[in-house]
């Protein structure tokens, strides 16, 4: 138990500035996951223990803040990206094993707002063409692929500099999720998963944006070199790339093939 939690608090130490952490000690393997992707995270650790034995933690946060964390030594055995740069970039930095690179998700963005009735007759584009709100969420772009693609998705309708005065940014596309929520602003392009969270809530109203609007947003596994012997974490990447694995996934709203 004390190597546990000193091991959880090293995790703290050096990698702190994630933008959530689940709150359990660190057990067999310590993933680092984009934030879109917690919940579905956190629903394949609980299947995945249950079934093989290994214990898991989760620590969540924007993509590029991960990527950093591992650059300066947070002690993650697996990364989960909301991209495919950052998996890509650790095997070329001598961090990552190119052997163990894969896409396990790709990922959709959609218009939402907490609002049941502002997107339920209208699409999405012409609300946003409209300009008749307040804010619009993103996630900072410079740091979370969703709002980069958010990004792609203004700039292609056009839109970039008529709403930029409108645009509010969180770290994560969690907390552009979270602004809109709370109704700190009443749009938020955000993640598909998002949504699907909210089905059995009826939360609010949402526009799937058409695909061609944006880079497809294909999310890279990755062992870390640090973790090449490690059990655990190779058994969680197999245990994401099985039938049951990826029909967990799919659950969350994400493509799998």
């Amino acid at each position: 138990m004390a190597g546990k939690i000193l091991r959880s608090l090293a995790l703290l130490l050096l990698a702190g500035m994630a933008a959530c952490h689940d709150g359990r000690p660190s057990g067999d393997a310590l993933i680092a996951v984009a934030t879109n992707f917690r919940e579905a995270a956190m629903r394949l650790e609980a299947d995945f223990e249950a079934e093989s034995g290994y214990e898991i933690s989760l620590a969540a946060g924007a993509t590029g803040q991960l990527y950093a964390q591992i650059q300066n030594g947070a002690p993650y055995d697996v990364m989960l990206s909301a991209d495919r740069r950052r998996p890509q970039m650790l095997v070329e930095d001598g961090l990552a094993g190119a052997d163990s690179l894969f896409t396990y998700a790709t990922g959709k963005l959609v218009l939402w707002s907490a609002d049941e009735a502002l997107l339920s007759c209208v699409s999405g584009e012409a609300v946003l063409r409209s300009g008749a709100f307040r804010r619009l969420a993103i996630a900072n772009p410079h740091l979370a692929p969703y709002g980069t693609a958010a990004m792609e998705v203004l700039t292609g309708l056009g839109l970039s500099d008529a709403l930029a005065g409108k645009l509010v940014r969180g770290q994560t596309v969690g907390q552009a999720f979270a602004m809109v929520s709370s109704g700190n602003a009443e749009l938020g392009l955000v993640a598909l998963s998002q949504t699907v969270q909210l089905a059995d809530n009826a939360g609010g109203s949402f526009w799937q944006v058409p695909s061609d609007l944006y880079s497809p947003i294909r999310q890279d596994a990755v062992l870390l070199e640090r973790a090449s012997s490690n059990e655990a974490a190779r058994a969680f990447l197999a245990y994401l790339r099985s039938e049951k694995g990826r029909a967990t996934i799919a659950q969350f709203g994400y493509e799998t093939d």
